[in-house]
């Protein structure tokens, strides 16, 4: 199986003035391509850290990232927005639709910055918002929309670039548990139609649905385990 992500030695340090708070002590982790991974820690172990330089949102302190054979811990802003952009599928809490544009305009909107075409943009849309069964609010503005439908929308809108990662960011937080479990099948279903999705929670009962589950503390993996019984929704369950 081939390594989409190979992260070595990372640190990750913020200064409050002159004081140095060190946040990632030596990350030296793997994951494959089209693996299902939970990156799970309390409140100050680095989670958030990773996951915004596994999403080149940040760059590390020292260490390697290498995503898809590329190494993305010396690029420049420019560089990283692009590949940002194209590499990686981003679905957050907070859904992060803007609220004057349609279901449609909020998933084409990473095409723009890939400079697609509107009818383009638009088909490719239409054929995503199908895939997460909402063809038929396609036009319908985030007001408009439950908060399981908005995350469809932004389910939608990570895969219209055909990224290489799904990175989810506490995908349920703002959800109840039946919803909860509506996202939770169809992150299940993208994975096995081949992408990789890395999902960050501090919900046990949503880090099951992952095939392996990485558990930070203190800034350093603490366990890096397999799960051998990952949660499965049966359709209509």
């Amino acid at each position: 199986m081939s390594s989409v992500i190979h992260l070595e030695q990372i640190f990750k340090s913020y200064y409050l003035g002159k004081q140095e708070l060190q946040v990632l002590k030596g990350i030296t982790l793997d994951i494959n391509r089209n693996e299902y991974v939970a990156l799970m820690g309390p409140s100050g172990s680095g989670k958030s850290t990773l996951m915004n330089i596994l999403g080149c949102l940040d760059t590390p302190t020292s260490g390697s990232y290498q995503l898809n054979g590329k190494d993305v811990s010396r690029m420049h802003d420019d560089e990283l927005a692009e590949v940002r952009n194209k590499e990686i599928g981003f679905v957050f809490q907070q859904f992060n639709l803007l609220p004057r544009l349609t279901a449609a305009e909020n998933v084409a909107l990473p095409l723009i910055y890939s400079g697609v075409g509107k009818k383009e943009r638009m088909d490719r849309a239409v054929e995503v918002l199908h895939k997460v069964k909402l063809e038929d609010r396609m036009h319908h503005k985030p007001n408009e929309l439950s908060g399981g439908q908005c995350q469809r929308v932004a389910i939608a809108r990570a895969l219209i670039n055909n990224p290489s990662i799904i990175l989810a960011d506490e995908p349920t937080g703002n959800l109840d548990s039946k919803t909860s479990h509506e996202i939770m099948e169809m992150l299940g279903k993208i994975h096995a139609e081949g992408n990789t999705v890395i999902l960050v929670t501090h919900e046990e009962d949503i880090s099951g649905f992952a095939h392996r589950v990485v558990r930070l503390k203190d800034g350093l993996v603490e366990t890096d385990r397999l799960n051998e019984k990952p949660t499965v929704i049966l359709s209509g369950s």
